[in-house]
Protein backbone atom coordinates (compact mmCIF):
# COMPACT_ATOMS: atom_id res chain seq x y z
CA UNK A 1 0.00 0.00 0.00
CA UNK A 2 3.02 2.33 0.71
CA UNK A 3 4.41 1.93 -2.98
CA UNK A 4 0.90 2.36 -3.98
CA UNK A 5 -0.06 5.62 -2.09
CA UNK A 6 3.47 6.69 -3.60
CA UNK A 7 2.33 6.73 -7.03
CA UNK A 8 -0.81 8.55 -6.21
CA UNK A 9 1.11 11.31 -4.97
CA UNK A 10 2.79 11.58 -8.35
CA UNK A 11 -0.71 11.46 -10.13
CA UNK A 12 -2.15 14.22 -7.47
CA UNK A 13 1.14 16.11 -8.12
CA UNK A 14 0.27 16.14 -12.12
CA UNK A 15 2.59 13.73 -13.47
CA UNK A 16 0.02 11.10 -14.61
CA UNK A 17 2.81 9.08 -16.58
CA UNK A 18 5.18 8.32 -13.98
CA UNK A 19 2.36 7.59 -11.72
CA UNK A 20 0.57 5.19 -14.67
CA UNK A 21 4.43 3.25 -14.76
CA UNK A 22 4.91 3.05 -11.36
CA UNK A 23 0.69 1.25 -10.74
CA UNK A 24 1.81 -0.79 -13.97
CA UNK A 25 5.06 -1.97 -12.32
CA UNK A 26 3.23 -2.78 -8.83
CA UNK A 27 0.19 -4.44 -11.12
CA UNK A 28 2.81 -6.91 -12.82
CA UNK A 29 3.77 -7.81 -9.25
CA UNK A 30 0.65 -8.28 -7.29
CA UNK A 31 -1.30 -9.75 -10.53
CA UNK A 32 -4.71 -10.52 -11.03
CA UNK A 33 -5.33 -12.53 -7.86
CA UNK A 34 -3.40 -10.98 -5.37
CA UNK A 35 -4.75 -9.07 -2.27
CA UNK A 36 -7.93 -7.62 -3.56
CA UNK A 37 -7.25 -4.24 -1.25
CA UNK A 38 -4.04 -4.08 -3.26
CA UNK A 39 -5.97 -4.48 -6.71
CA UNK A 40 -9.17 -2.18 -5.85
CA UNK A 41 -6.76 0.44 -5.04
CA UNK A 42 -4.08 0.16 -7.18
CA UNK A 43 -7.00 0.29 -10.09
CA UNK A 44 -9.12 2.84 -9.02
CA UNK A 45 -6.29 5.37 -9.26
CA UNK A 46 -4.76 3.87 -12.50
CA UNK A 47 -8.13 4.70 -13.82
CA UNK A 48 -7.52 8.42 -13.52
CA UNK A 49 -3.95 8.02 -14.49
CA UNK A 50 -5.74 6.56 -17.75
CA UNK A 51 -5.81 9.63 -21.09
CA UNK A 52 -7.94 7.24 -23.03
CA UNK A 53 -11.39 6.55 -21.81
CA UNK A 54 -11.53 2.91 -22.77
CA UNK A 55 -8.68 2.29 -20.77
CA UNK A 56 -10.23 4.53 -18.00
CA UNK A 57 -13.44 2.20 -17.91
CA UNK A 58 -11.60 -1.17 -18.02
CA UNK A 59 -9.66 -0.02 -15.09
CA UNK A 60 -12.71 1.18 -13.32
CA UNK A 61 -14.46 -2.20 -14.01
CA UNK A 62 -10.89 -3.84 -12.00
CA UNK A 63 -11.50 -1.98 -9.61
CA UNK A 64 -15.10 -2.90 -9.27
CA UNK A 65 -14.45 -6.53 -9.57
CA UNK A 66 -11.49 -6.62 -6.93
CA UNK A 67 -14.10 -4.49 -4.32
CA UNK A 68 -16.71 -7.34 -5.09
CA UNK A 69 -13.78 -9.86 -3.82
CA UNK A 70 -12.65 -8.06 -0.63
CA UNK A 71 -14.20 -8.56 2.64
CA UNK A 72 -14.37 -6.39 5.29
CA UNK A 73 -12.34 -8.44 7.70
CA UNK A 74 -9.60 -7.64 5.22
CA UNK A 75 -10.16 -4.07 4.65
CA UNK A 76 -9.84 -3.63 8.51
CA UNK A 77 -6.70 -4.97 8.57
CA UNK A 78 -5.87 -1.85 6.65
CA UNK A 79 -8.70 0.80 7.22
CA UNK A 80 -10.44 -0.45 10.95
CA UNK A 81 -13.68 1.71 10.58
CA UNK A 82 -14.14 1.65 6.75
CA UNK A 83 -16.80 -1.00 5.46
CA UNK A 84 -16.22 -2.35 1.66
CA UNK A 85 -19.73 -1.09 0.92
CA UNK A 86 -18.17 2.89 1.89
CA UNK A 87 -16.21 1.92 -1.84
CA UNK A 88 -19.48 1.30 -4.20
CA UNK A 89 -20.59 4.79 -4.49
CA UNK A 90 -17.50 6.17 -5.69
CA UNK A 91 -16.82 3.12 -7.80
CA UNK A 92 -19.86 3.23 -9.49
CA UNK A 93 -19.91 7.47 -9.63
CA UNK A 94 -16.35 6.63 -11.84
CA UNK A 95 -17.68 4.14 -14.25
CA UNK A 96 -20.73 6.31 -14.62
CA UNK A 97 -18.45 9.03 -15.61
CA UNK A 98 -16.38 6.89 -17.89
CA UNK A 99 -19.66 5.43 -19.93
CA UNK A 100 -20.47 9.34 -20.93
CA UNK A 101 -17.33 10.20 -21.55
CA UNK A 102 -18.04 7.10 -24.03
CA UNK A 103 -21.09 8.37 -24.74
CA UNK A 104 -22.78 5.61 -23.16
CA UNK A 105 -25.53 7.36 -20.96
CA UNK A 106 -28.07 4.51 -20.23
CA UNK A 107 -24.97 2.58 -18.94
CA UNK A 108 -23.85 5.84 -17.55
CA UNK A 109 -27.67 6.14 -15.86
CA UNK A 110 -27.26 2.58 -14.61
CA UNK A 111 -24.00 3.20 -12.24
CA UNK A 112 -25.10 6.49 -11.59
CA UNK A 113 -28.25 4.88 -10.02
CA UNK A 114 -26.08 2.02 -8.37
CA UNK A 115 -23.86 5.11 -6.75
CA UNK A 116 -26.81 6.93 -5.71
CA UNK A 117 -28.54 3.50 -3.79
CA UNK A 118 -24.80 2.91 -1.97
CA UNK A 119 -24.49 6.25 -0.64
CA UNK A 120 -26.14 5.29 2.39
CA UNK A 121 -22.89 3.46 3.16
CA UNK A 122 -21.17 7.02 3.26
CA UNK A 123 -20.20 8.62 6.49
CA UNK A 124 -21.29 12.13 6.92
CA UNK A 125 -17.99 13.48 6.55
CA UNK A 126 -15.85 15.76 4.00
CA UNK A 127 -15.58 12.56 1.66
CA UNK A 128 -19.07 11.58 1.83
CA UNK A 129 -20.35 14.41 0.89
CA UNK A 130 -18.14 15.23 -1.79
CA UNK A 131 -19.17 11.79 -3.33
CA UNK A 132 -22.92 12.70 -2.62
CA UNK A 133 -22.56 15.97 -4.32
CA UNK A 134 -20.45 14.38 -7.44
CA UNK A 135 -23.48 12.08 -8.09
CA UNK A 136 -26.35 14.31 -8.03
CA UNK A 137 -23.64 16.80 -10.10
CA UNK A 138 -23.84 13.90 -12.51
CA UNK A 139 -27.49 12.94 -12.01
CA UNK A 140 -28.48 16.73 -13.56
CA UNK A 141 -25.63 16.70 -16.06
CA UNK A 142 -27.83 13.75 -17.06
CA UNK A 143 -31.37 14.79 -16.81
CA UNK A 144 -30.46 18.49 -18.48
CA UNK A 145 -28.99 16.43 -21.70
CA UNK A 146 -30.64 12.86 -21.86
CA UNK A 147 -28.49 11.88 -24.44
CA UNK A 148 -25.07 13.06 -23.35
CA UNK A 149 -22.59 12.08 -25.43
CA UNK A 150 -18.62 12.19 -24.96
CA UNK A 151 -17.57 15.70 -24.54
CA UNK A 152 -13.81 15.59 -23.70
CA UNK A 153 -12.69 17.31 -19.92
CA UNK A 154 -16.82 17.58 -19.16
CA UNK A 155 -17.41 14.83 -16.74
CA UNK A 156 -17.38 16.36 -13.41
CA UNK A 157 -15.03 15.57 -10.47
CA UNK A 158 -14.82 11.90 -9.72
CA UNK A 159 -12.69 11.86 -6.57
CA UNK A 160 -14.32 14.85 -4.22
Amino acid sequence: MTRIGQAIILLHAGDREEARNRLAEIWAEIGEDGDPLHRCTLAHYMADAQDDPGDELDWDLAALAAADGLGDERLARHEPHVAVRAFYPSLHLNLAADYVKLGRPEAARTHLALARDATGALPDDGYGNGVRAAVARLEQRLADDPDEGPRPGSVPGQHP
